[in-house]
């Protein structure tokens, strides 16, 4: 693995985000001085909040998997996820909605999720879910360390038994293809492949290997903390500045000071110049390369992943029918996908994931009120530059209509605060495309391939976040900071691979 060569005994962390955070907590763990400077007035990055007549949202995302990669953050400068946040497990994990008005629970718990499936498909499809359940599992210790958790110097670092493990696998087949191998109940089928939307591609273009998205939240768990997401941001800086980080908020980065092929210095808005001996860049990748001054050749331009329609609800009223995750999905399934990676329109018939963190956490919203956000996936602004400052209203009320339709009666009504995200937003933010999900894990855009975190001709910088290795996600993000670590401290932080083992063991 290639390090950052000379002096980084301090560096700068651009962006209090997941990754910037991460990256903080594993680079004071390694004996480095750190300073992170942050544009907001509190850290979080793309996990946003708002505070609205009582209403405390949460503008980034929603499901939280693989607590354990926080915990390695904390440890890694002698903290604990234990002593910083109150973590709930959900059960469900998520609900699942579909058009003929049935609908399934999806437990992260074998047991349970095994009496569901055979509840509402079979013998045959049960026994079918045991045998993806497995592979789910082996396929993320497959791809847990060399694939996941590791720096790519050249794509010629994947090359040998775990690249052969992995296409024995079927990791390099299409994503849709092979849960169908295991389960022909179309509803199931998409519970455990709509996770490639996260990744910017339709299941049945999605490489199989991003099936271990599926499994971090249908196997391994989805967890809720206290307090919001928010919490989770607000943990991270807390600790990072009991170790010693100094945290600058309310300072934009102008640009960077560079002597030859290193950054000497990171120059803020204010006219302060921060004297530093490497740099972490966590913002979106063309405002990281526009600080640089520079711009990596690639022989095809990046894609970006779609975007969303985000409606965060302060409502008087409850719905039986709503988890803390509800997804809500539409009788189109292929032709949903083609509208938003493909053919730049709106869908013509939604599917939504619908989150009501006070199912959880009541304190959350004032006494007797409720929390919800719905999420419409959307293409994002390179592929349909929609001018959502004038869509934006209608689209709420036809998605609000919807949502009457499929249950939840009287919603419109019931809606006391509203706020609503869309791709401009995300536009306005610095996100390329106007989406928080960066680029797109095609082929072309994973593992090795993805844009790297080292930059040719820039000694000392090093990126994080979901643009780069390994992508989106909280999970993959908390990883980025952590392979960013190690770029410049030269070697691996101290991982936890006893509890990814004992937790796969216990998956299956």
């Amino acid at each position: 693995m290639k390090a950052i060569k000379g002096h980084t005994d301090h560096v700068v962390v651009v962006g209090a985000g997941l990754a910037g955070l991460s990256t903080a907590l594993h680079l004071l763990g390694a004996g480095r001085r750190v300073t992170v400077v942050e544009r907001d007035r509190v850290p979080g990055g793309r996990a946003g909040q708002l505070d609205v007549d009582g209403y405390r949202l949460d503008t980034g995302p929603t499901v939280l998997t693989m607590p354990e990669l926080l915990d390695e953050a904390f440890s890694a400068v002698g903290d604990s996820l234990a002593a910083r946040l109150d973590l709930v497990p959900l059960h469900p994990a998520y609900v699942a909605r579909f058009p003929d008005g049935s609908s399934i629970d999806v437990h992260s718990d074998a047991d349970a999720m095994e009496a569901e499936v055979l509840r509402v498909a079979g013998p045959g499809e049960a026994a079918g879910y045991r045998r993806l359940r497995q592979w789910l599992t082996g396929l993320y210790v497959a791809e847990r360390d060399r694939f996941i958790g590791a720096n790519f110097d050249s794509p010629l670092d994947l090359v040998g038994p775990s690249l052969a493990r992995l296409a024995g696998m079927g990791a390099f087949g299409s994503l849709g293809a092979k849960v169908g191998g295991f389960v022909k109940d179309r509803r199931l089928r998409r519970i455990f492949s709509f996770q490639s939307l996260y990744a910017g591609v339709p299941p049945e273009r999605a490489l199989a290997a991003y099936a271990v998205i599926a499994y971090m939240d249908t196997v391994a768990g989805v967890w809720f903390p206290r307090g919001g997401m928010r919490s989770v941001p607000e943990a991270m800086a807390a600790s990072a500045a009991r170790a010693g980080a100094e945290f600058r908020y309310g300072t934009t980065v102008a640009w960077l000071e560079r002597i030859g092929s290193r950054v000497a210095a990171v120059r803020t808005t204010h006219g302060e110049r921060i004297a530093c001996d490497a740099v972490v860049l966590t913002p979106d990748l063309p405002a990281s390369y526009r600080l640089l001054g520079h711009l990596p050749r690639r022989v095809v331009p990046l894609r970006w992943s779609p975007s969303a329609f985000v409606l965060h609800a302060g409502v008087d009223r409850s719905w039986e029918t709503l988890g803390h995750h509800t997804i809500s999905f539409g009788a189109a399934w292929k032709r949903t996908f083609s509208e938003i990676t493909s053919l730049g329109r709106l869908m013509s018939d939604p599917s939504l994931l619908i989150t009501r963190p006070t199912a959880t956490d009541a304190s959350l919203a004032p006494e007797g009120r409720q929390l919800l956000s719905v999420l419409a996936p959307t293409p994002n602004l390179e592929l349909a530059p929609i001018d959502w400052d004038r869509v934006a209203p209608a689209y709420r009320d036809e998605l609000v209509g919807l949502l009457e339709e499929r249950g939840l009666t009287g919603l419109g009504d019931s809606v006391t605060v509203e706020r609503v995200l869309t791709p401009s937003d995300w536009a306005r933010q610095g996100l390329a495309a106007g989406t928080p999900f960066a680029a797109a894990h095609t082929f072309a855009q994973t593992g090795p391939f993805r844009p790297r975190n080292l930059l040719r001709g820039i000694d000392n910088v090093v990126l994080a976040g979901c643009g780069t290795t390994p992508g989106v996600g909280i999970p993959p993000v908390l990883i980025s900071g952590r392979l960013a670590a190690d770029r410049i401290t030269g070697g691996r932080a101290a991982a936890s691979g006893s509890s990814h083992h004992d937790l796969a063991r216990s998956a299956t």
